[in-house]
């Protein structure tokens, strides 16, 4: 059989001005070392979580995880910063200078990064009836693995590293069904219960004690523009939900608007306005119909 490559070579625009694809531009981060990270900052945050640690000392695997993650996020930092220099020498020394910033900023938050994923957790067992106790949503609730990934990519995200958070969310996302975008903010003991299919958006605003269930959408309505009509880059465009919130299964609300403190979101609404604070939100329930099943005639 001959094949003929041609049509699919000459879709490369690289073979022709030089302009696109990746082989032959500088290092980029790839998706099986994104992958590698997540799971060794998952390592990091719960020890044993991913692999076994018999037979060493707790603060020797910790000293180790923490070797782990800073080579691998050094690099992977790096390769994002890099990427987007010109001048290959000279930026080379502005990434390094950069990278180093990124990682310190990150080590100086990493307590405050593993106190809240603490409070998640917690928060995950003291809201959910099934949870038998706290090592089964640790292992097992994909909330966990999706709060934790954000929180370390948020802190990337505020220390202006650029590709890596969003790929380390995105990751998250595959793994767990929940996307958020790492410019989110998002409060203390927060719970996404079930998760699948969640979406929260890079300008949304989450206080502390907030739940969602499945399915709920924090999301734009419309994207603001400037006077050349392209959409303004990182806008304020996504909710903002208070203290204390509950959102039932899929819930959604968009735009630029505040849900108040200690609402009741019911599932399945549509809110595009501001929702004052301790108000229950619900649609109106449907009418069902009961109809008797007759055995067709023999």
């Amino acid at each position: 059989m001959n094949l003929n490559y041609k049509k699919y070579l000459d879709s490369f625009d690289r073979l022709n001005d030089n302009s696109a694809n990746f082989i032959g531009l500088k290092p980029l981060p790839s998706s099986l070392c994104v992958e590698k990270c997540a799971n060794e900052l998952l390592e990091l945050m719960f020890p044993g979580r991913c692999e076994g640690t018999a037979g060493q000392s707790f603060q020797d695997i910790i000293t180790h995880q923490l070797h782990a993650v800073k080579w691998t996020l050094s690099n992977l930092i790096f390769l994002s910063f890099n990427n987007e220099c010109d001048n290959a020498c000279e930026n080379a020394k502005i990434s390094r200078k950069n990278t180093d910033k990124a990682l310190e900023l990150f080590f100086e938050e990493l307590p405050t990064i593993r106190k809240k994923i603490k409070e998640d957790a917690q928060a995950g067992f003291d809201n959910d009836p099934a949870a038998t106790n706290l090592h089964e949503v640790i292992l097992s609730y994909p909330f966990i693995k999706a709060i934790t990934i954000y929180r370390v990519a948020h802190c990337l995200f505020k220390a202006g590293v650029p590709i890596l958070p969003r790929m380390l969310t995105e990751w998250a996302h595959k793994e767990t069904g929940i996307d958020i975008h790492p410019g989110a903010t998002i409060g203390h003991s927060f719970f996404i219960d079930h998760g699948t299919g969640v979406v929260i958006g890079e300008t949304s605003v989450i206080g502390d004690n907030v739940i969602i269930y499945q399915g709920v959408t924090l999301g734009a309505l419309s994207f603001p523009k400037d006077g050349n009509g392209k959409i303004i880059k990182g806008a304020k465009r996504h909710p903002t939900i208070e203290d204390n919130v509950t959102i039932y299964a899929n819930a959604t609300i968009l735009g630029d608007i505040r849900i108040g403190a200690n609402c009741i979101i019911g599932s399945s609404v549509w809110i595009k306005e501001d929702i004052p604070s301790s108000t229950r939100v619900l649609i109106q329930e449907p009418k069902t119909n009961h109809r008797e099943i007759k055995k067709e005639l023999q």
